[in-house]
């Protein structure tokens, strides 16, 4: 079984590096019950199909698929009637780690949030000057959430 951990940050834009190169993903989500999230996702010419558990803490059990590209765009049509998230995934090492900075399009355009997958919820890290608040315990940062109610629609 594959274990998800993962923390994740609002970013400080002005304190950014220049970017490398960035991939357009495109995800969708199959509605489920009790927690469990199917999520269909493009990148580039290629796609997945993932189950995700519920979360606790920062820690979920995770299965990962390749799928026929063909296969996702018909799911993610299909399937994923609440709508799609649309971003671009930039990869920027920092300490020896990859992080991975979302910068949101669509709905959600002006969302920027890094990502770092740990091997173990107590591994440690260092944190970039340009990560701002820590939000892996806030749901609505959650992409699935994201789609259904768009960062853009927030009250700040």
């Amino acid at each position: 079984m594959g274990i998800e951990i993962e923390r994740k940050f609002l970013v400080h834009a002005d304190r950014l590096p220049e970017l490398p190169p960035g991939e357009r993903i495109v995800q969708g989500y199959v509605p489920t019950l009790n927690r469990v999230t199917v999520r269909v996702r493009l990148r580039g010419n290629r796609a997945w199909l993932t189950l995700k558990g519920p979360t606790t803490g920062i820690r979920r059990s995770e299965f990962e698929y390749e799928i026929p590209l063909a296969d996702a765009e018909a799911m993610l049509a299909e399937l994923c009637q609440a709508g799609v998230i649309d971003k671009t995934r930039h990869e920027i090492l920092h300490a020896c780690q990859r992080w991975e900075l979302d910068v949101f399009a669509g709905a959600n355009a002006g969302l920027l949030l890094a990502e770092l997958e740990l091997p173990s919820e107590d591994e440690p890290f260092a944190l970039p000057d340009w990560a701002a608040e820590e939000v892996s315990a806030d749901l609505r940062y959650s992409n699935q959430a994201l789609m259904h109610t768009p960062w853009t629609t927030w009250q700040r």
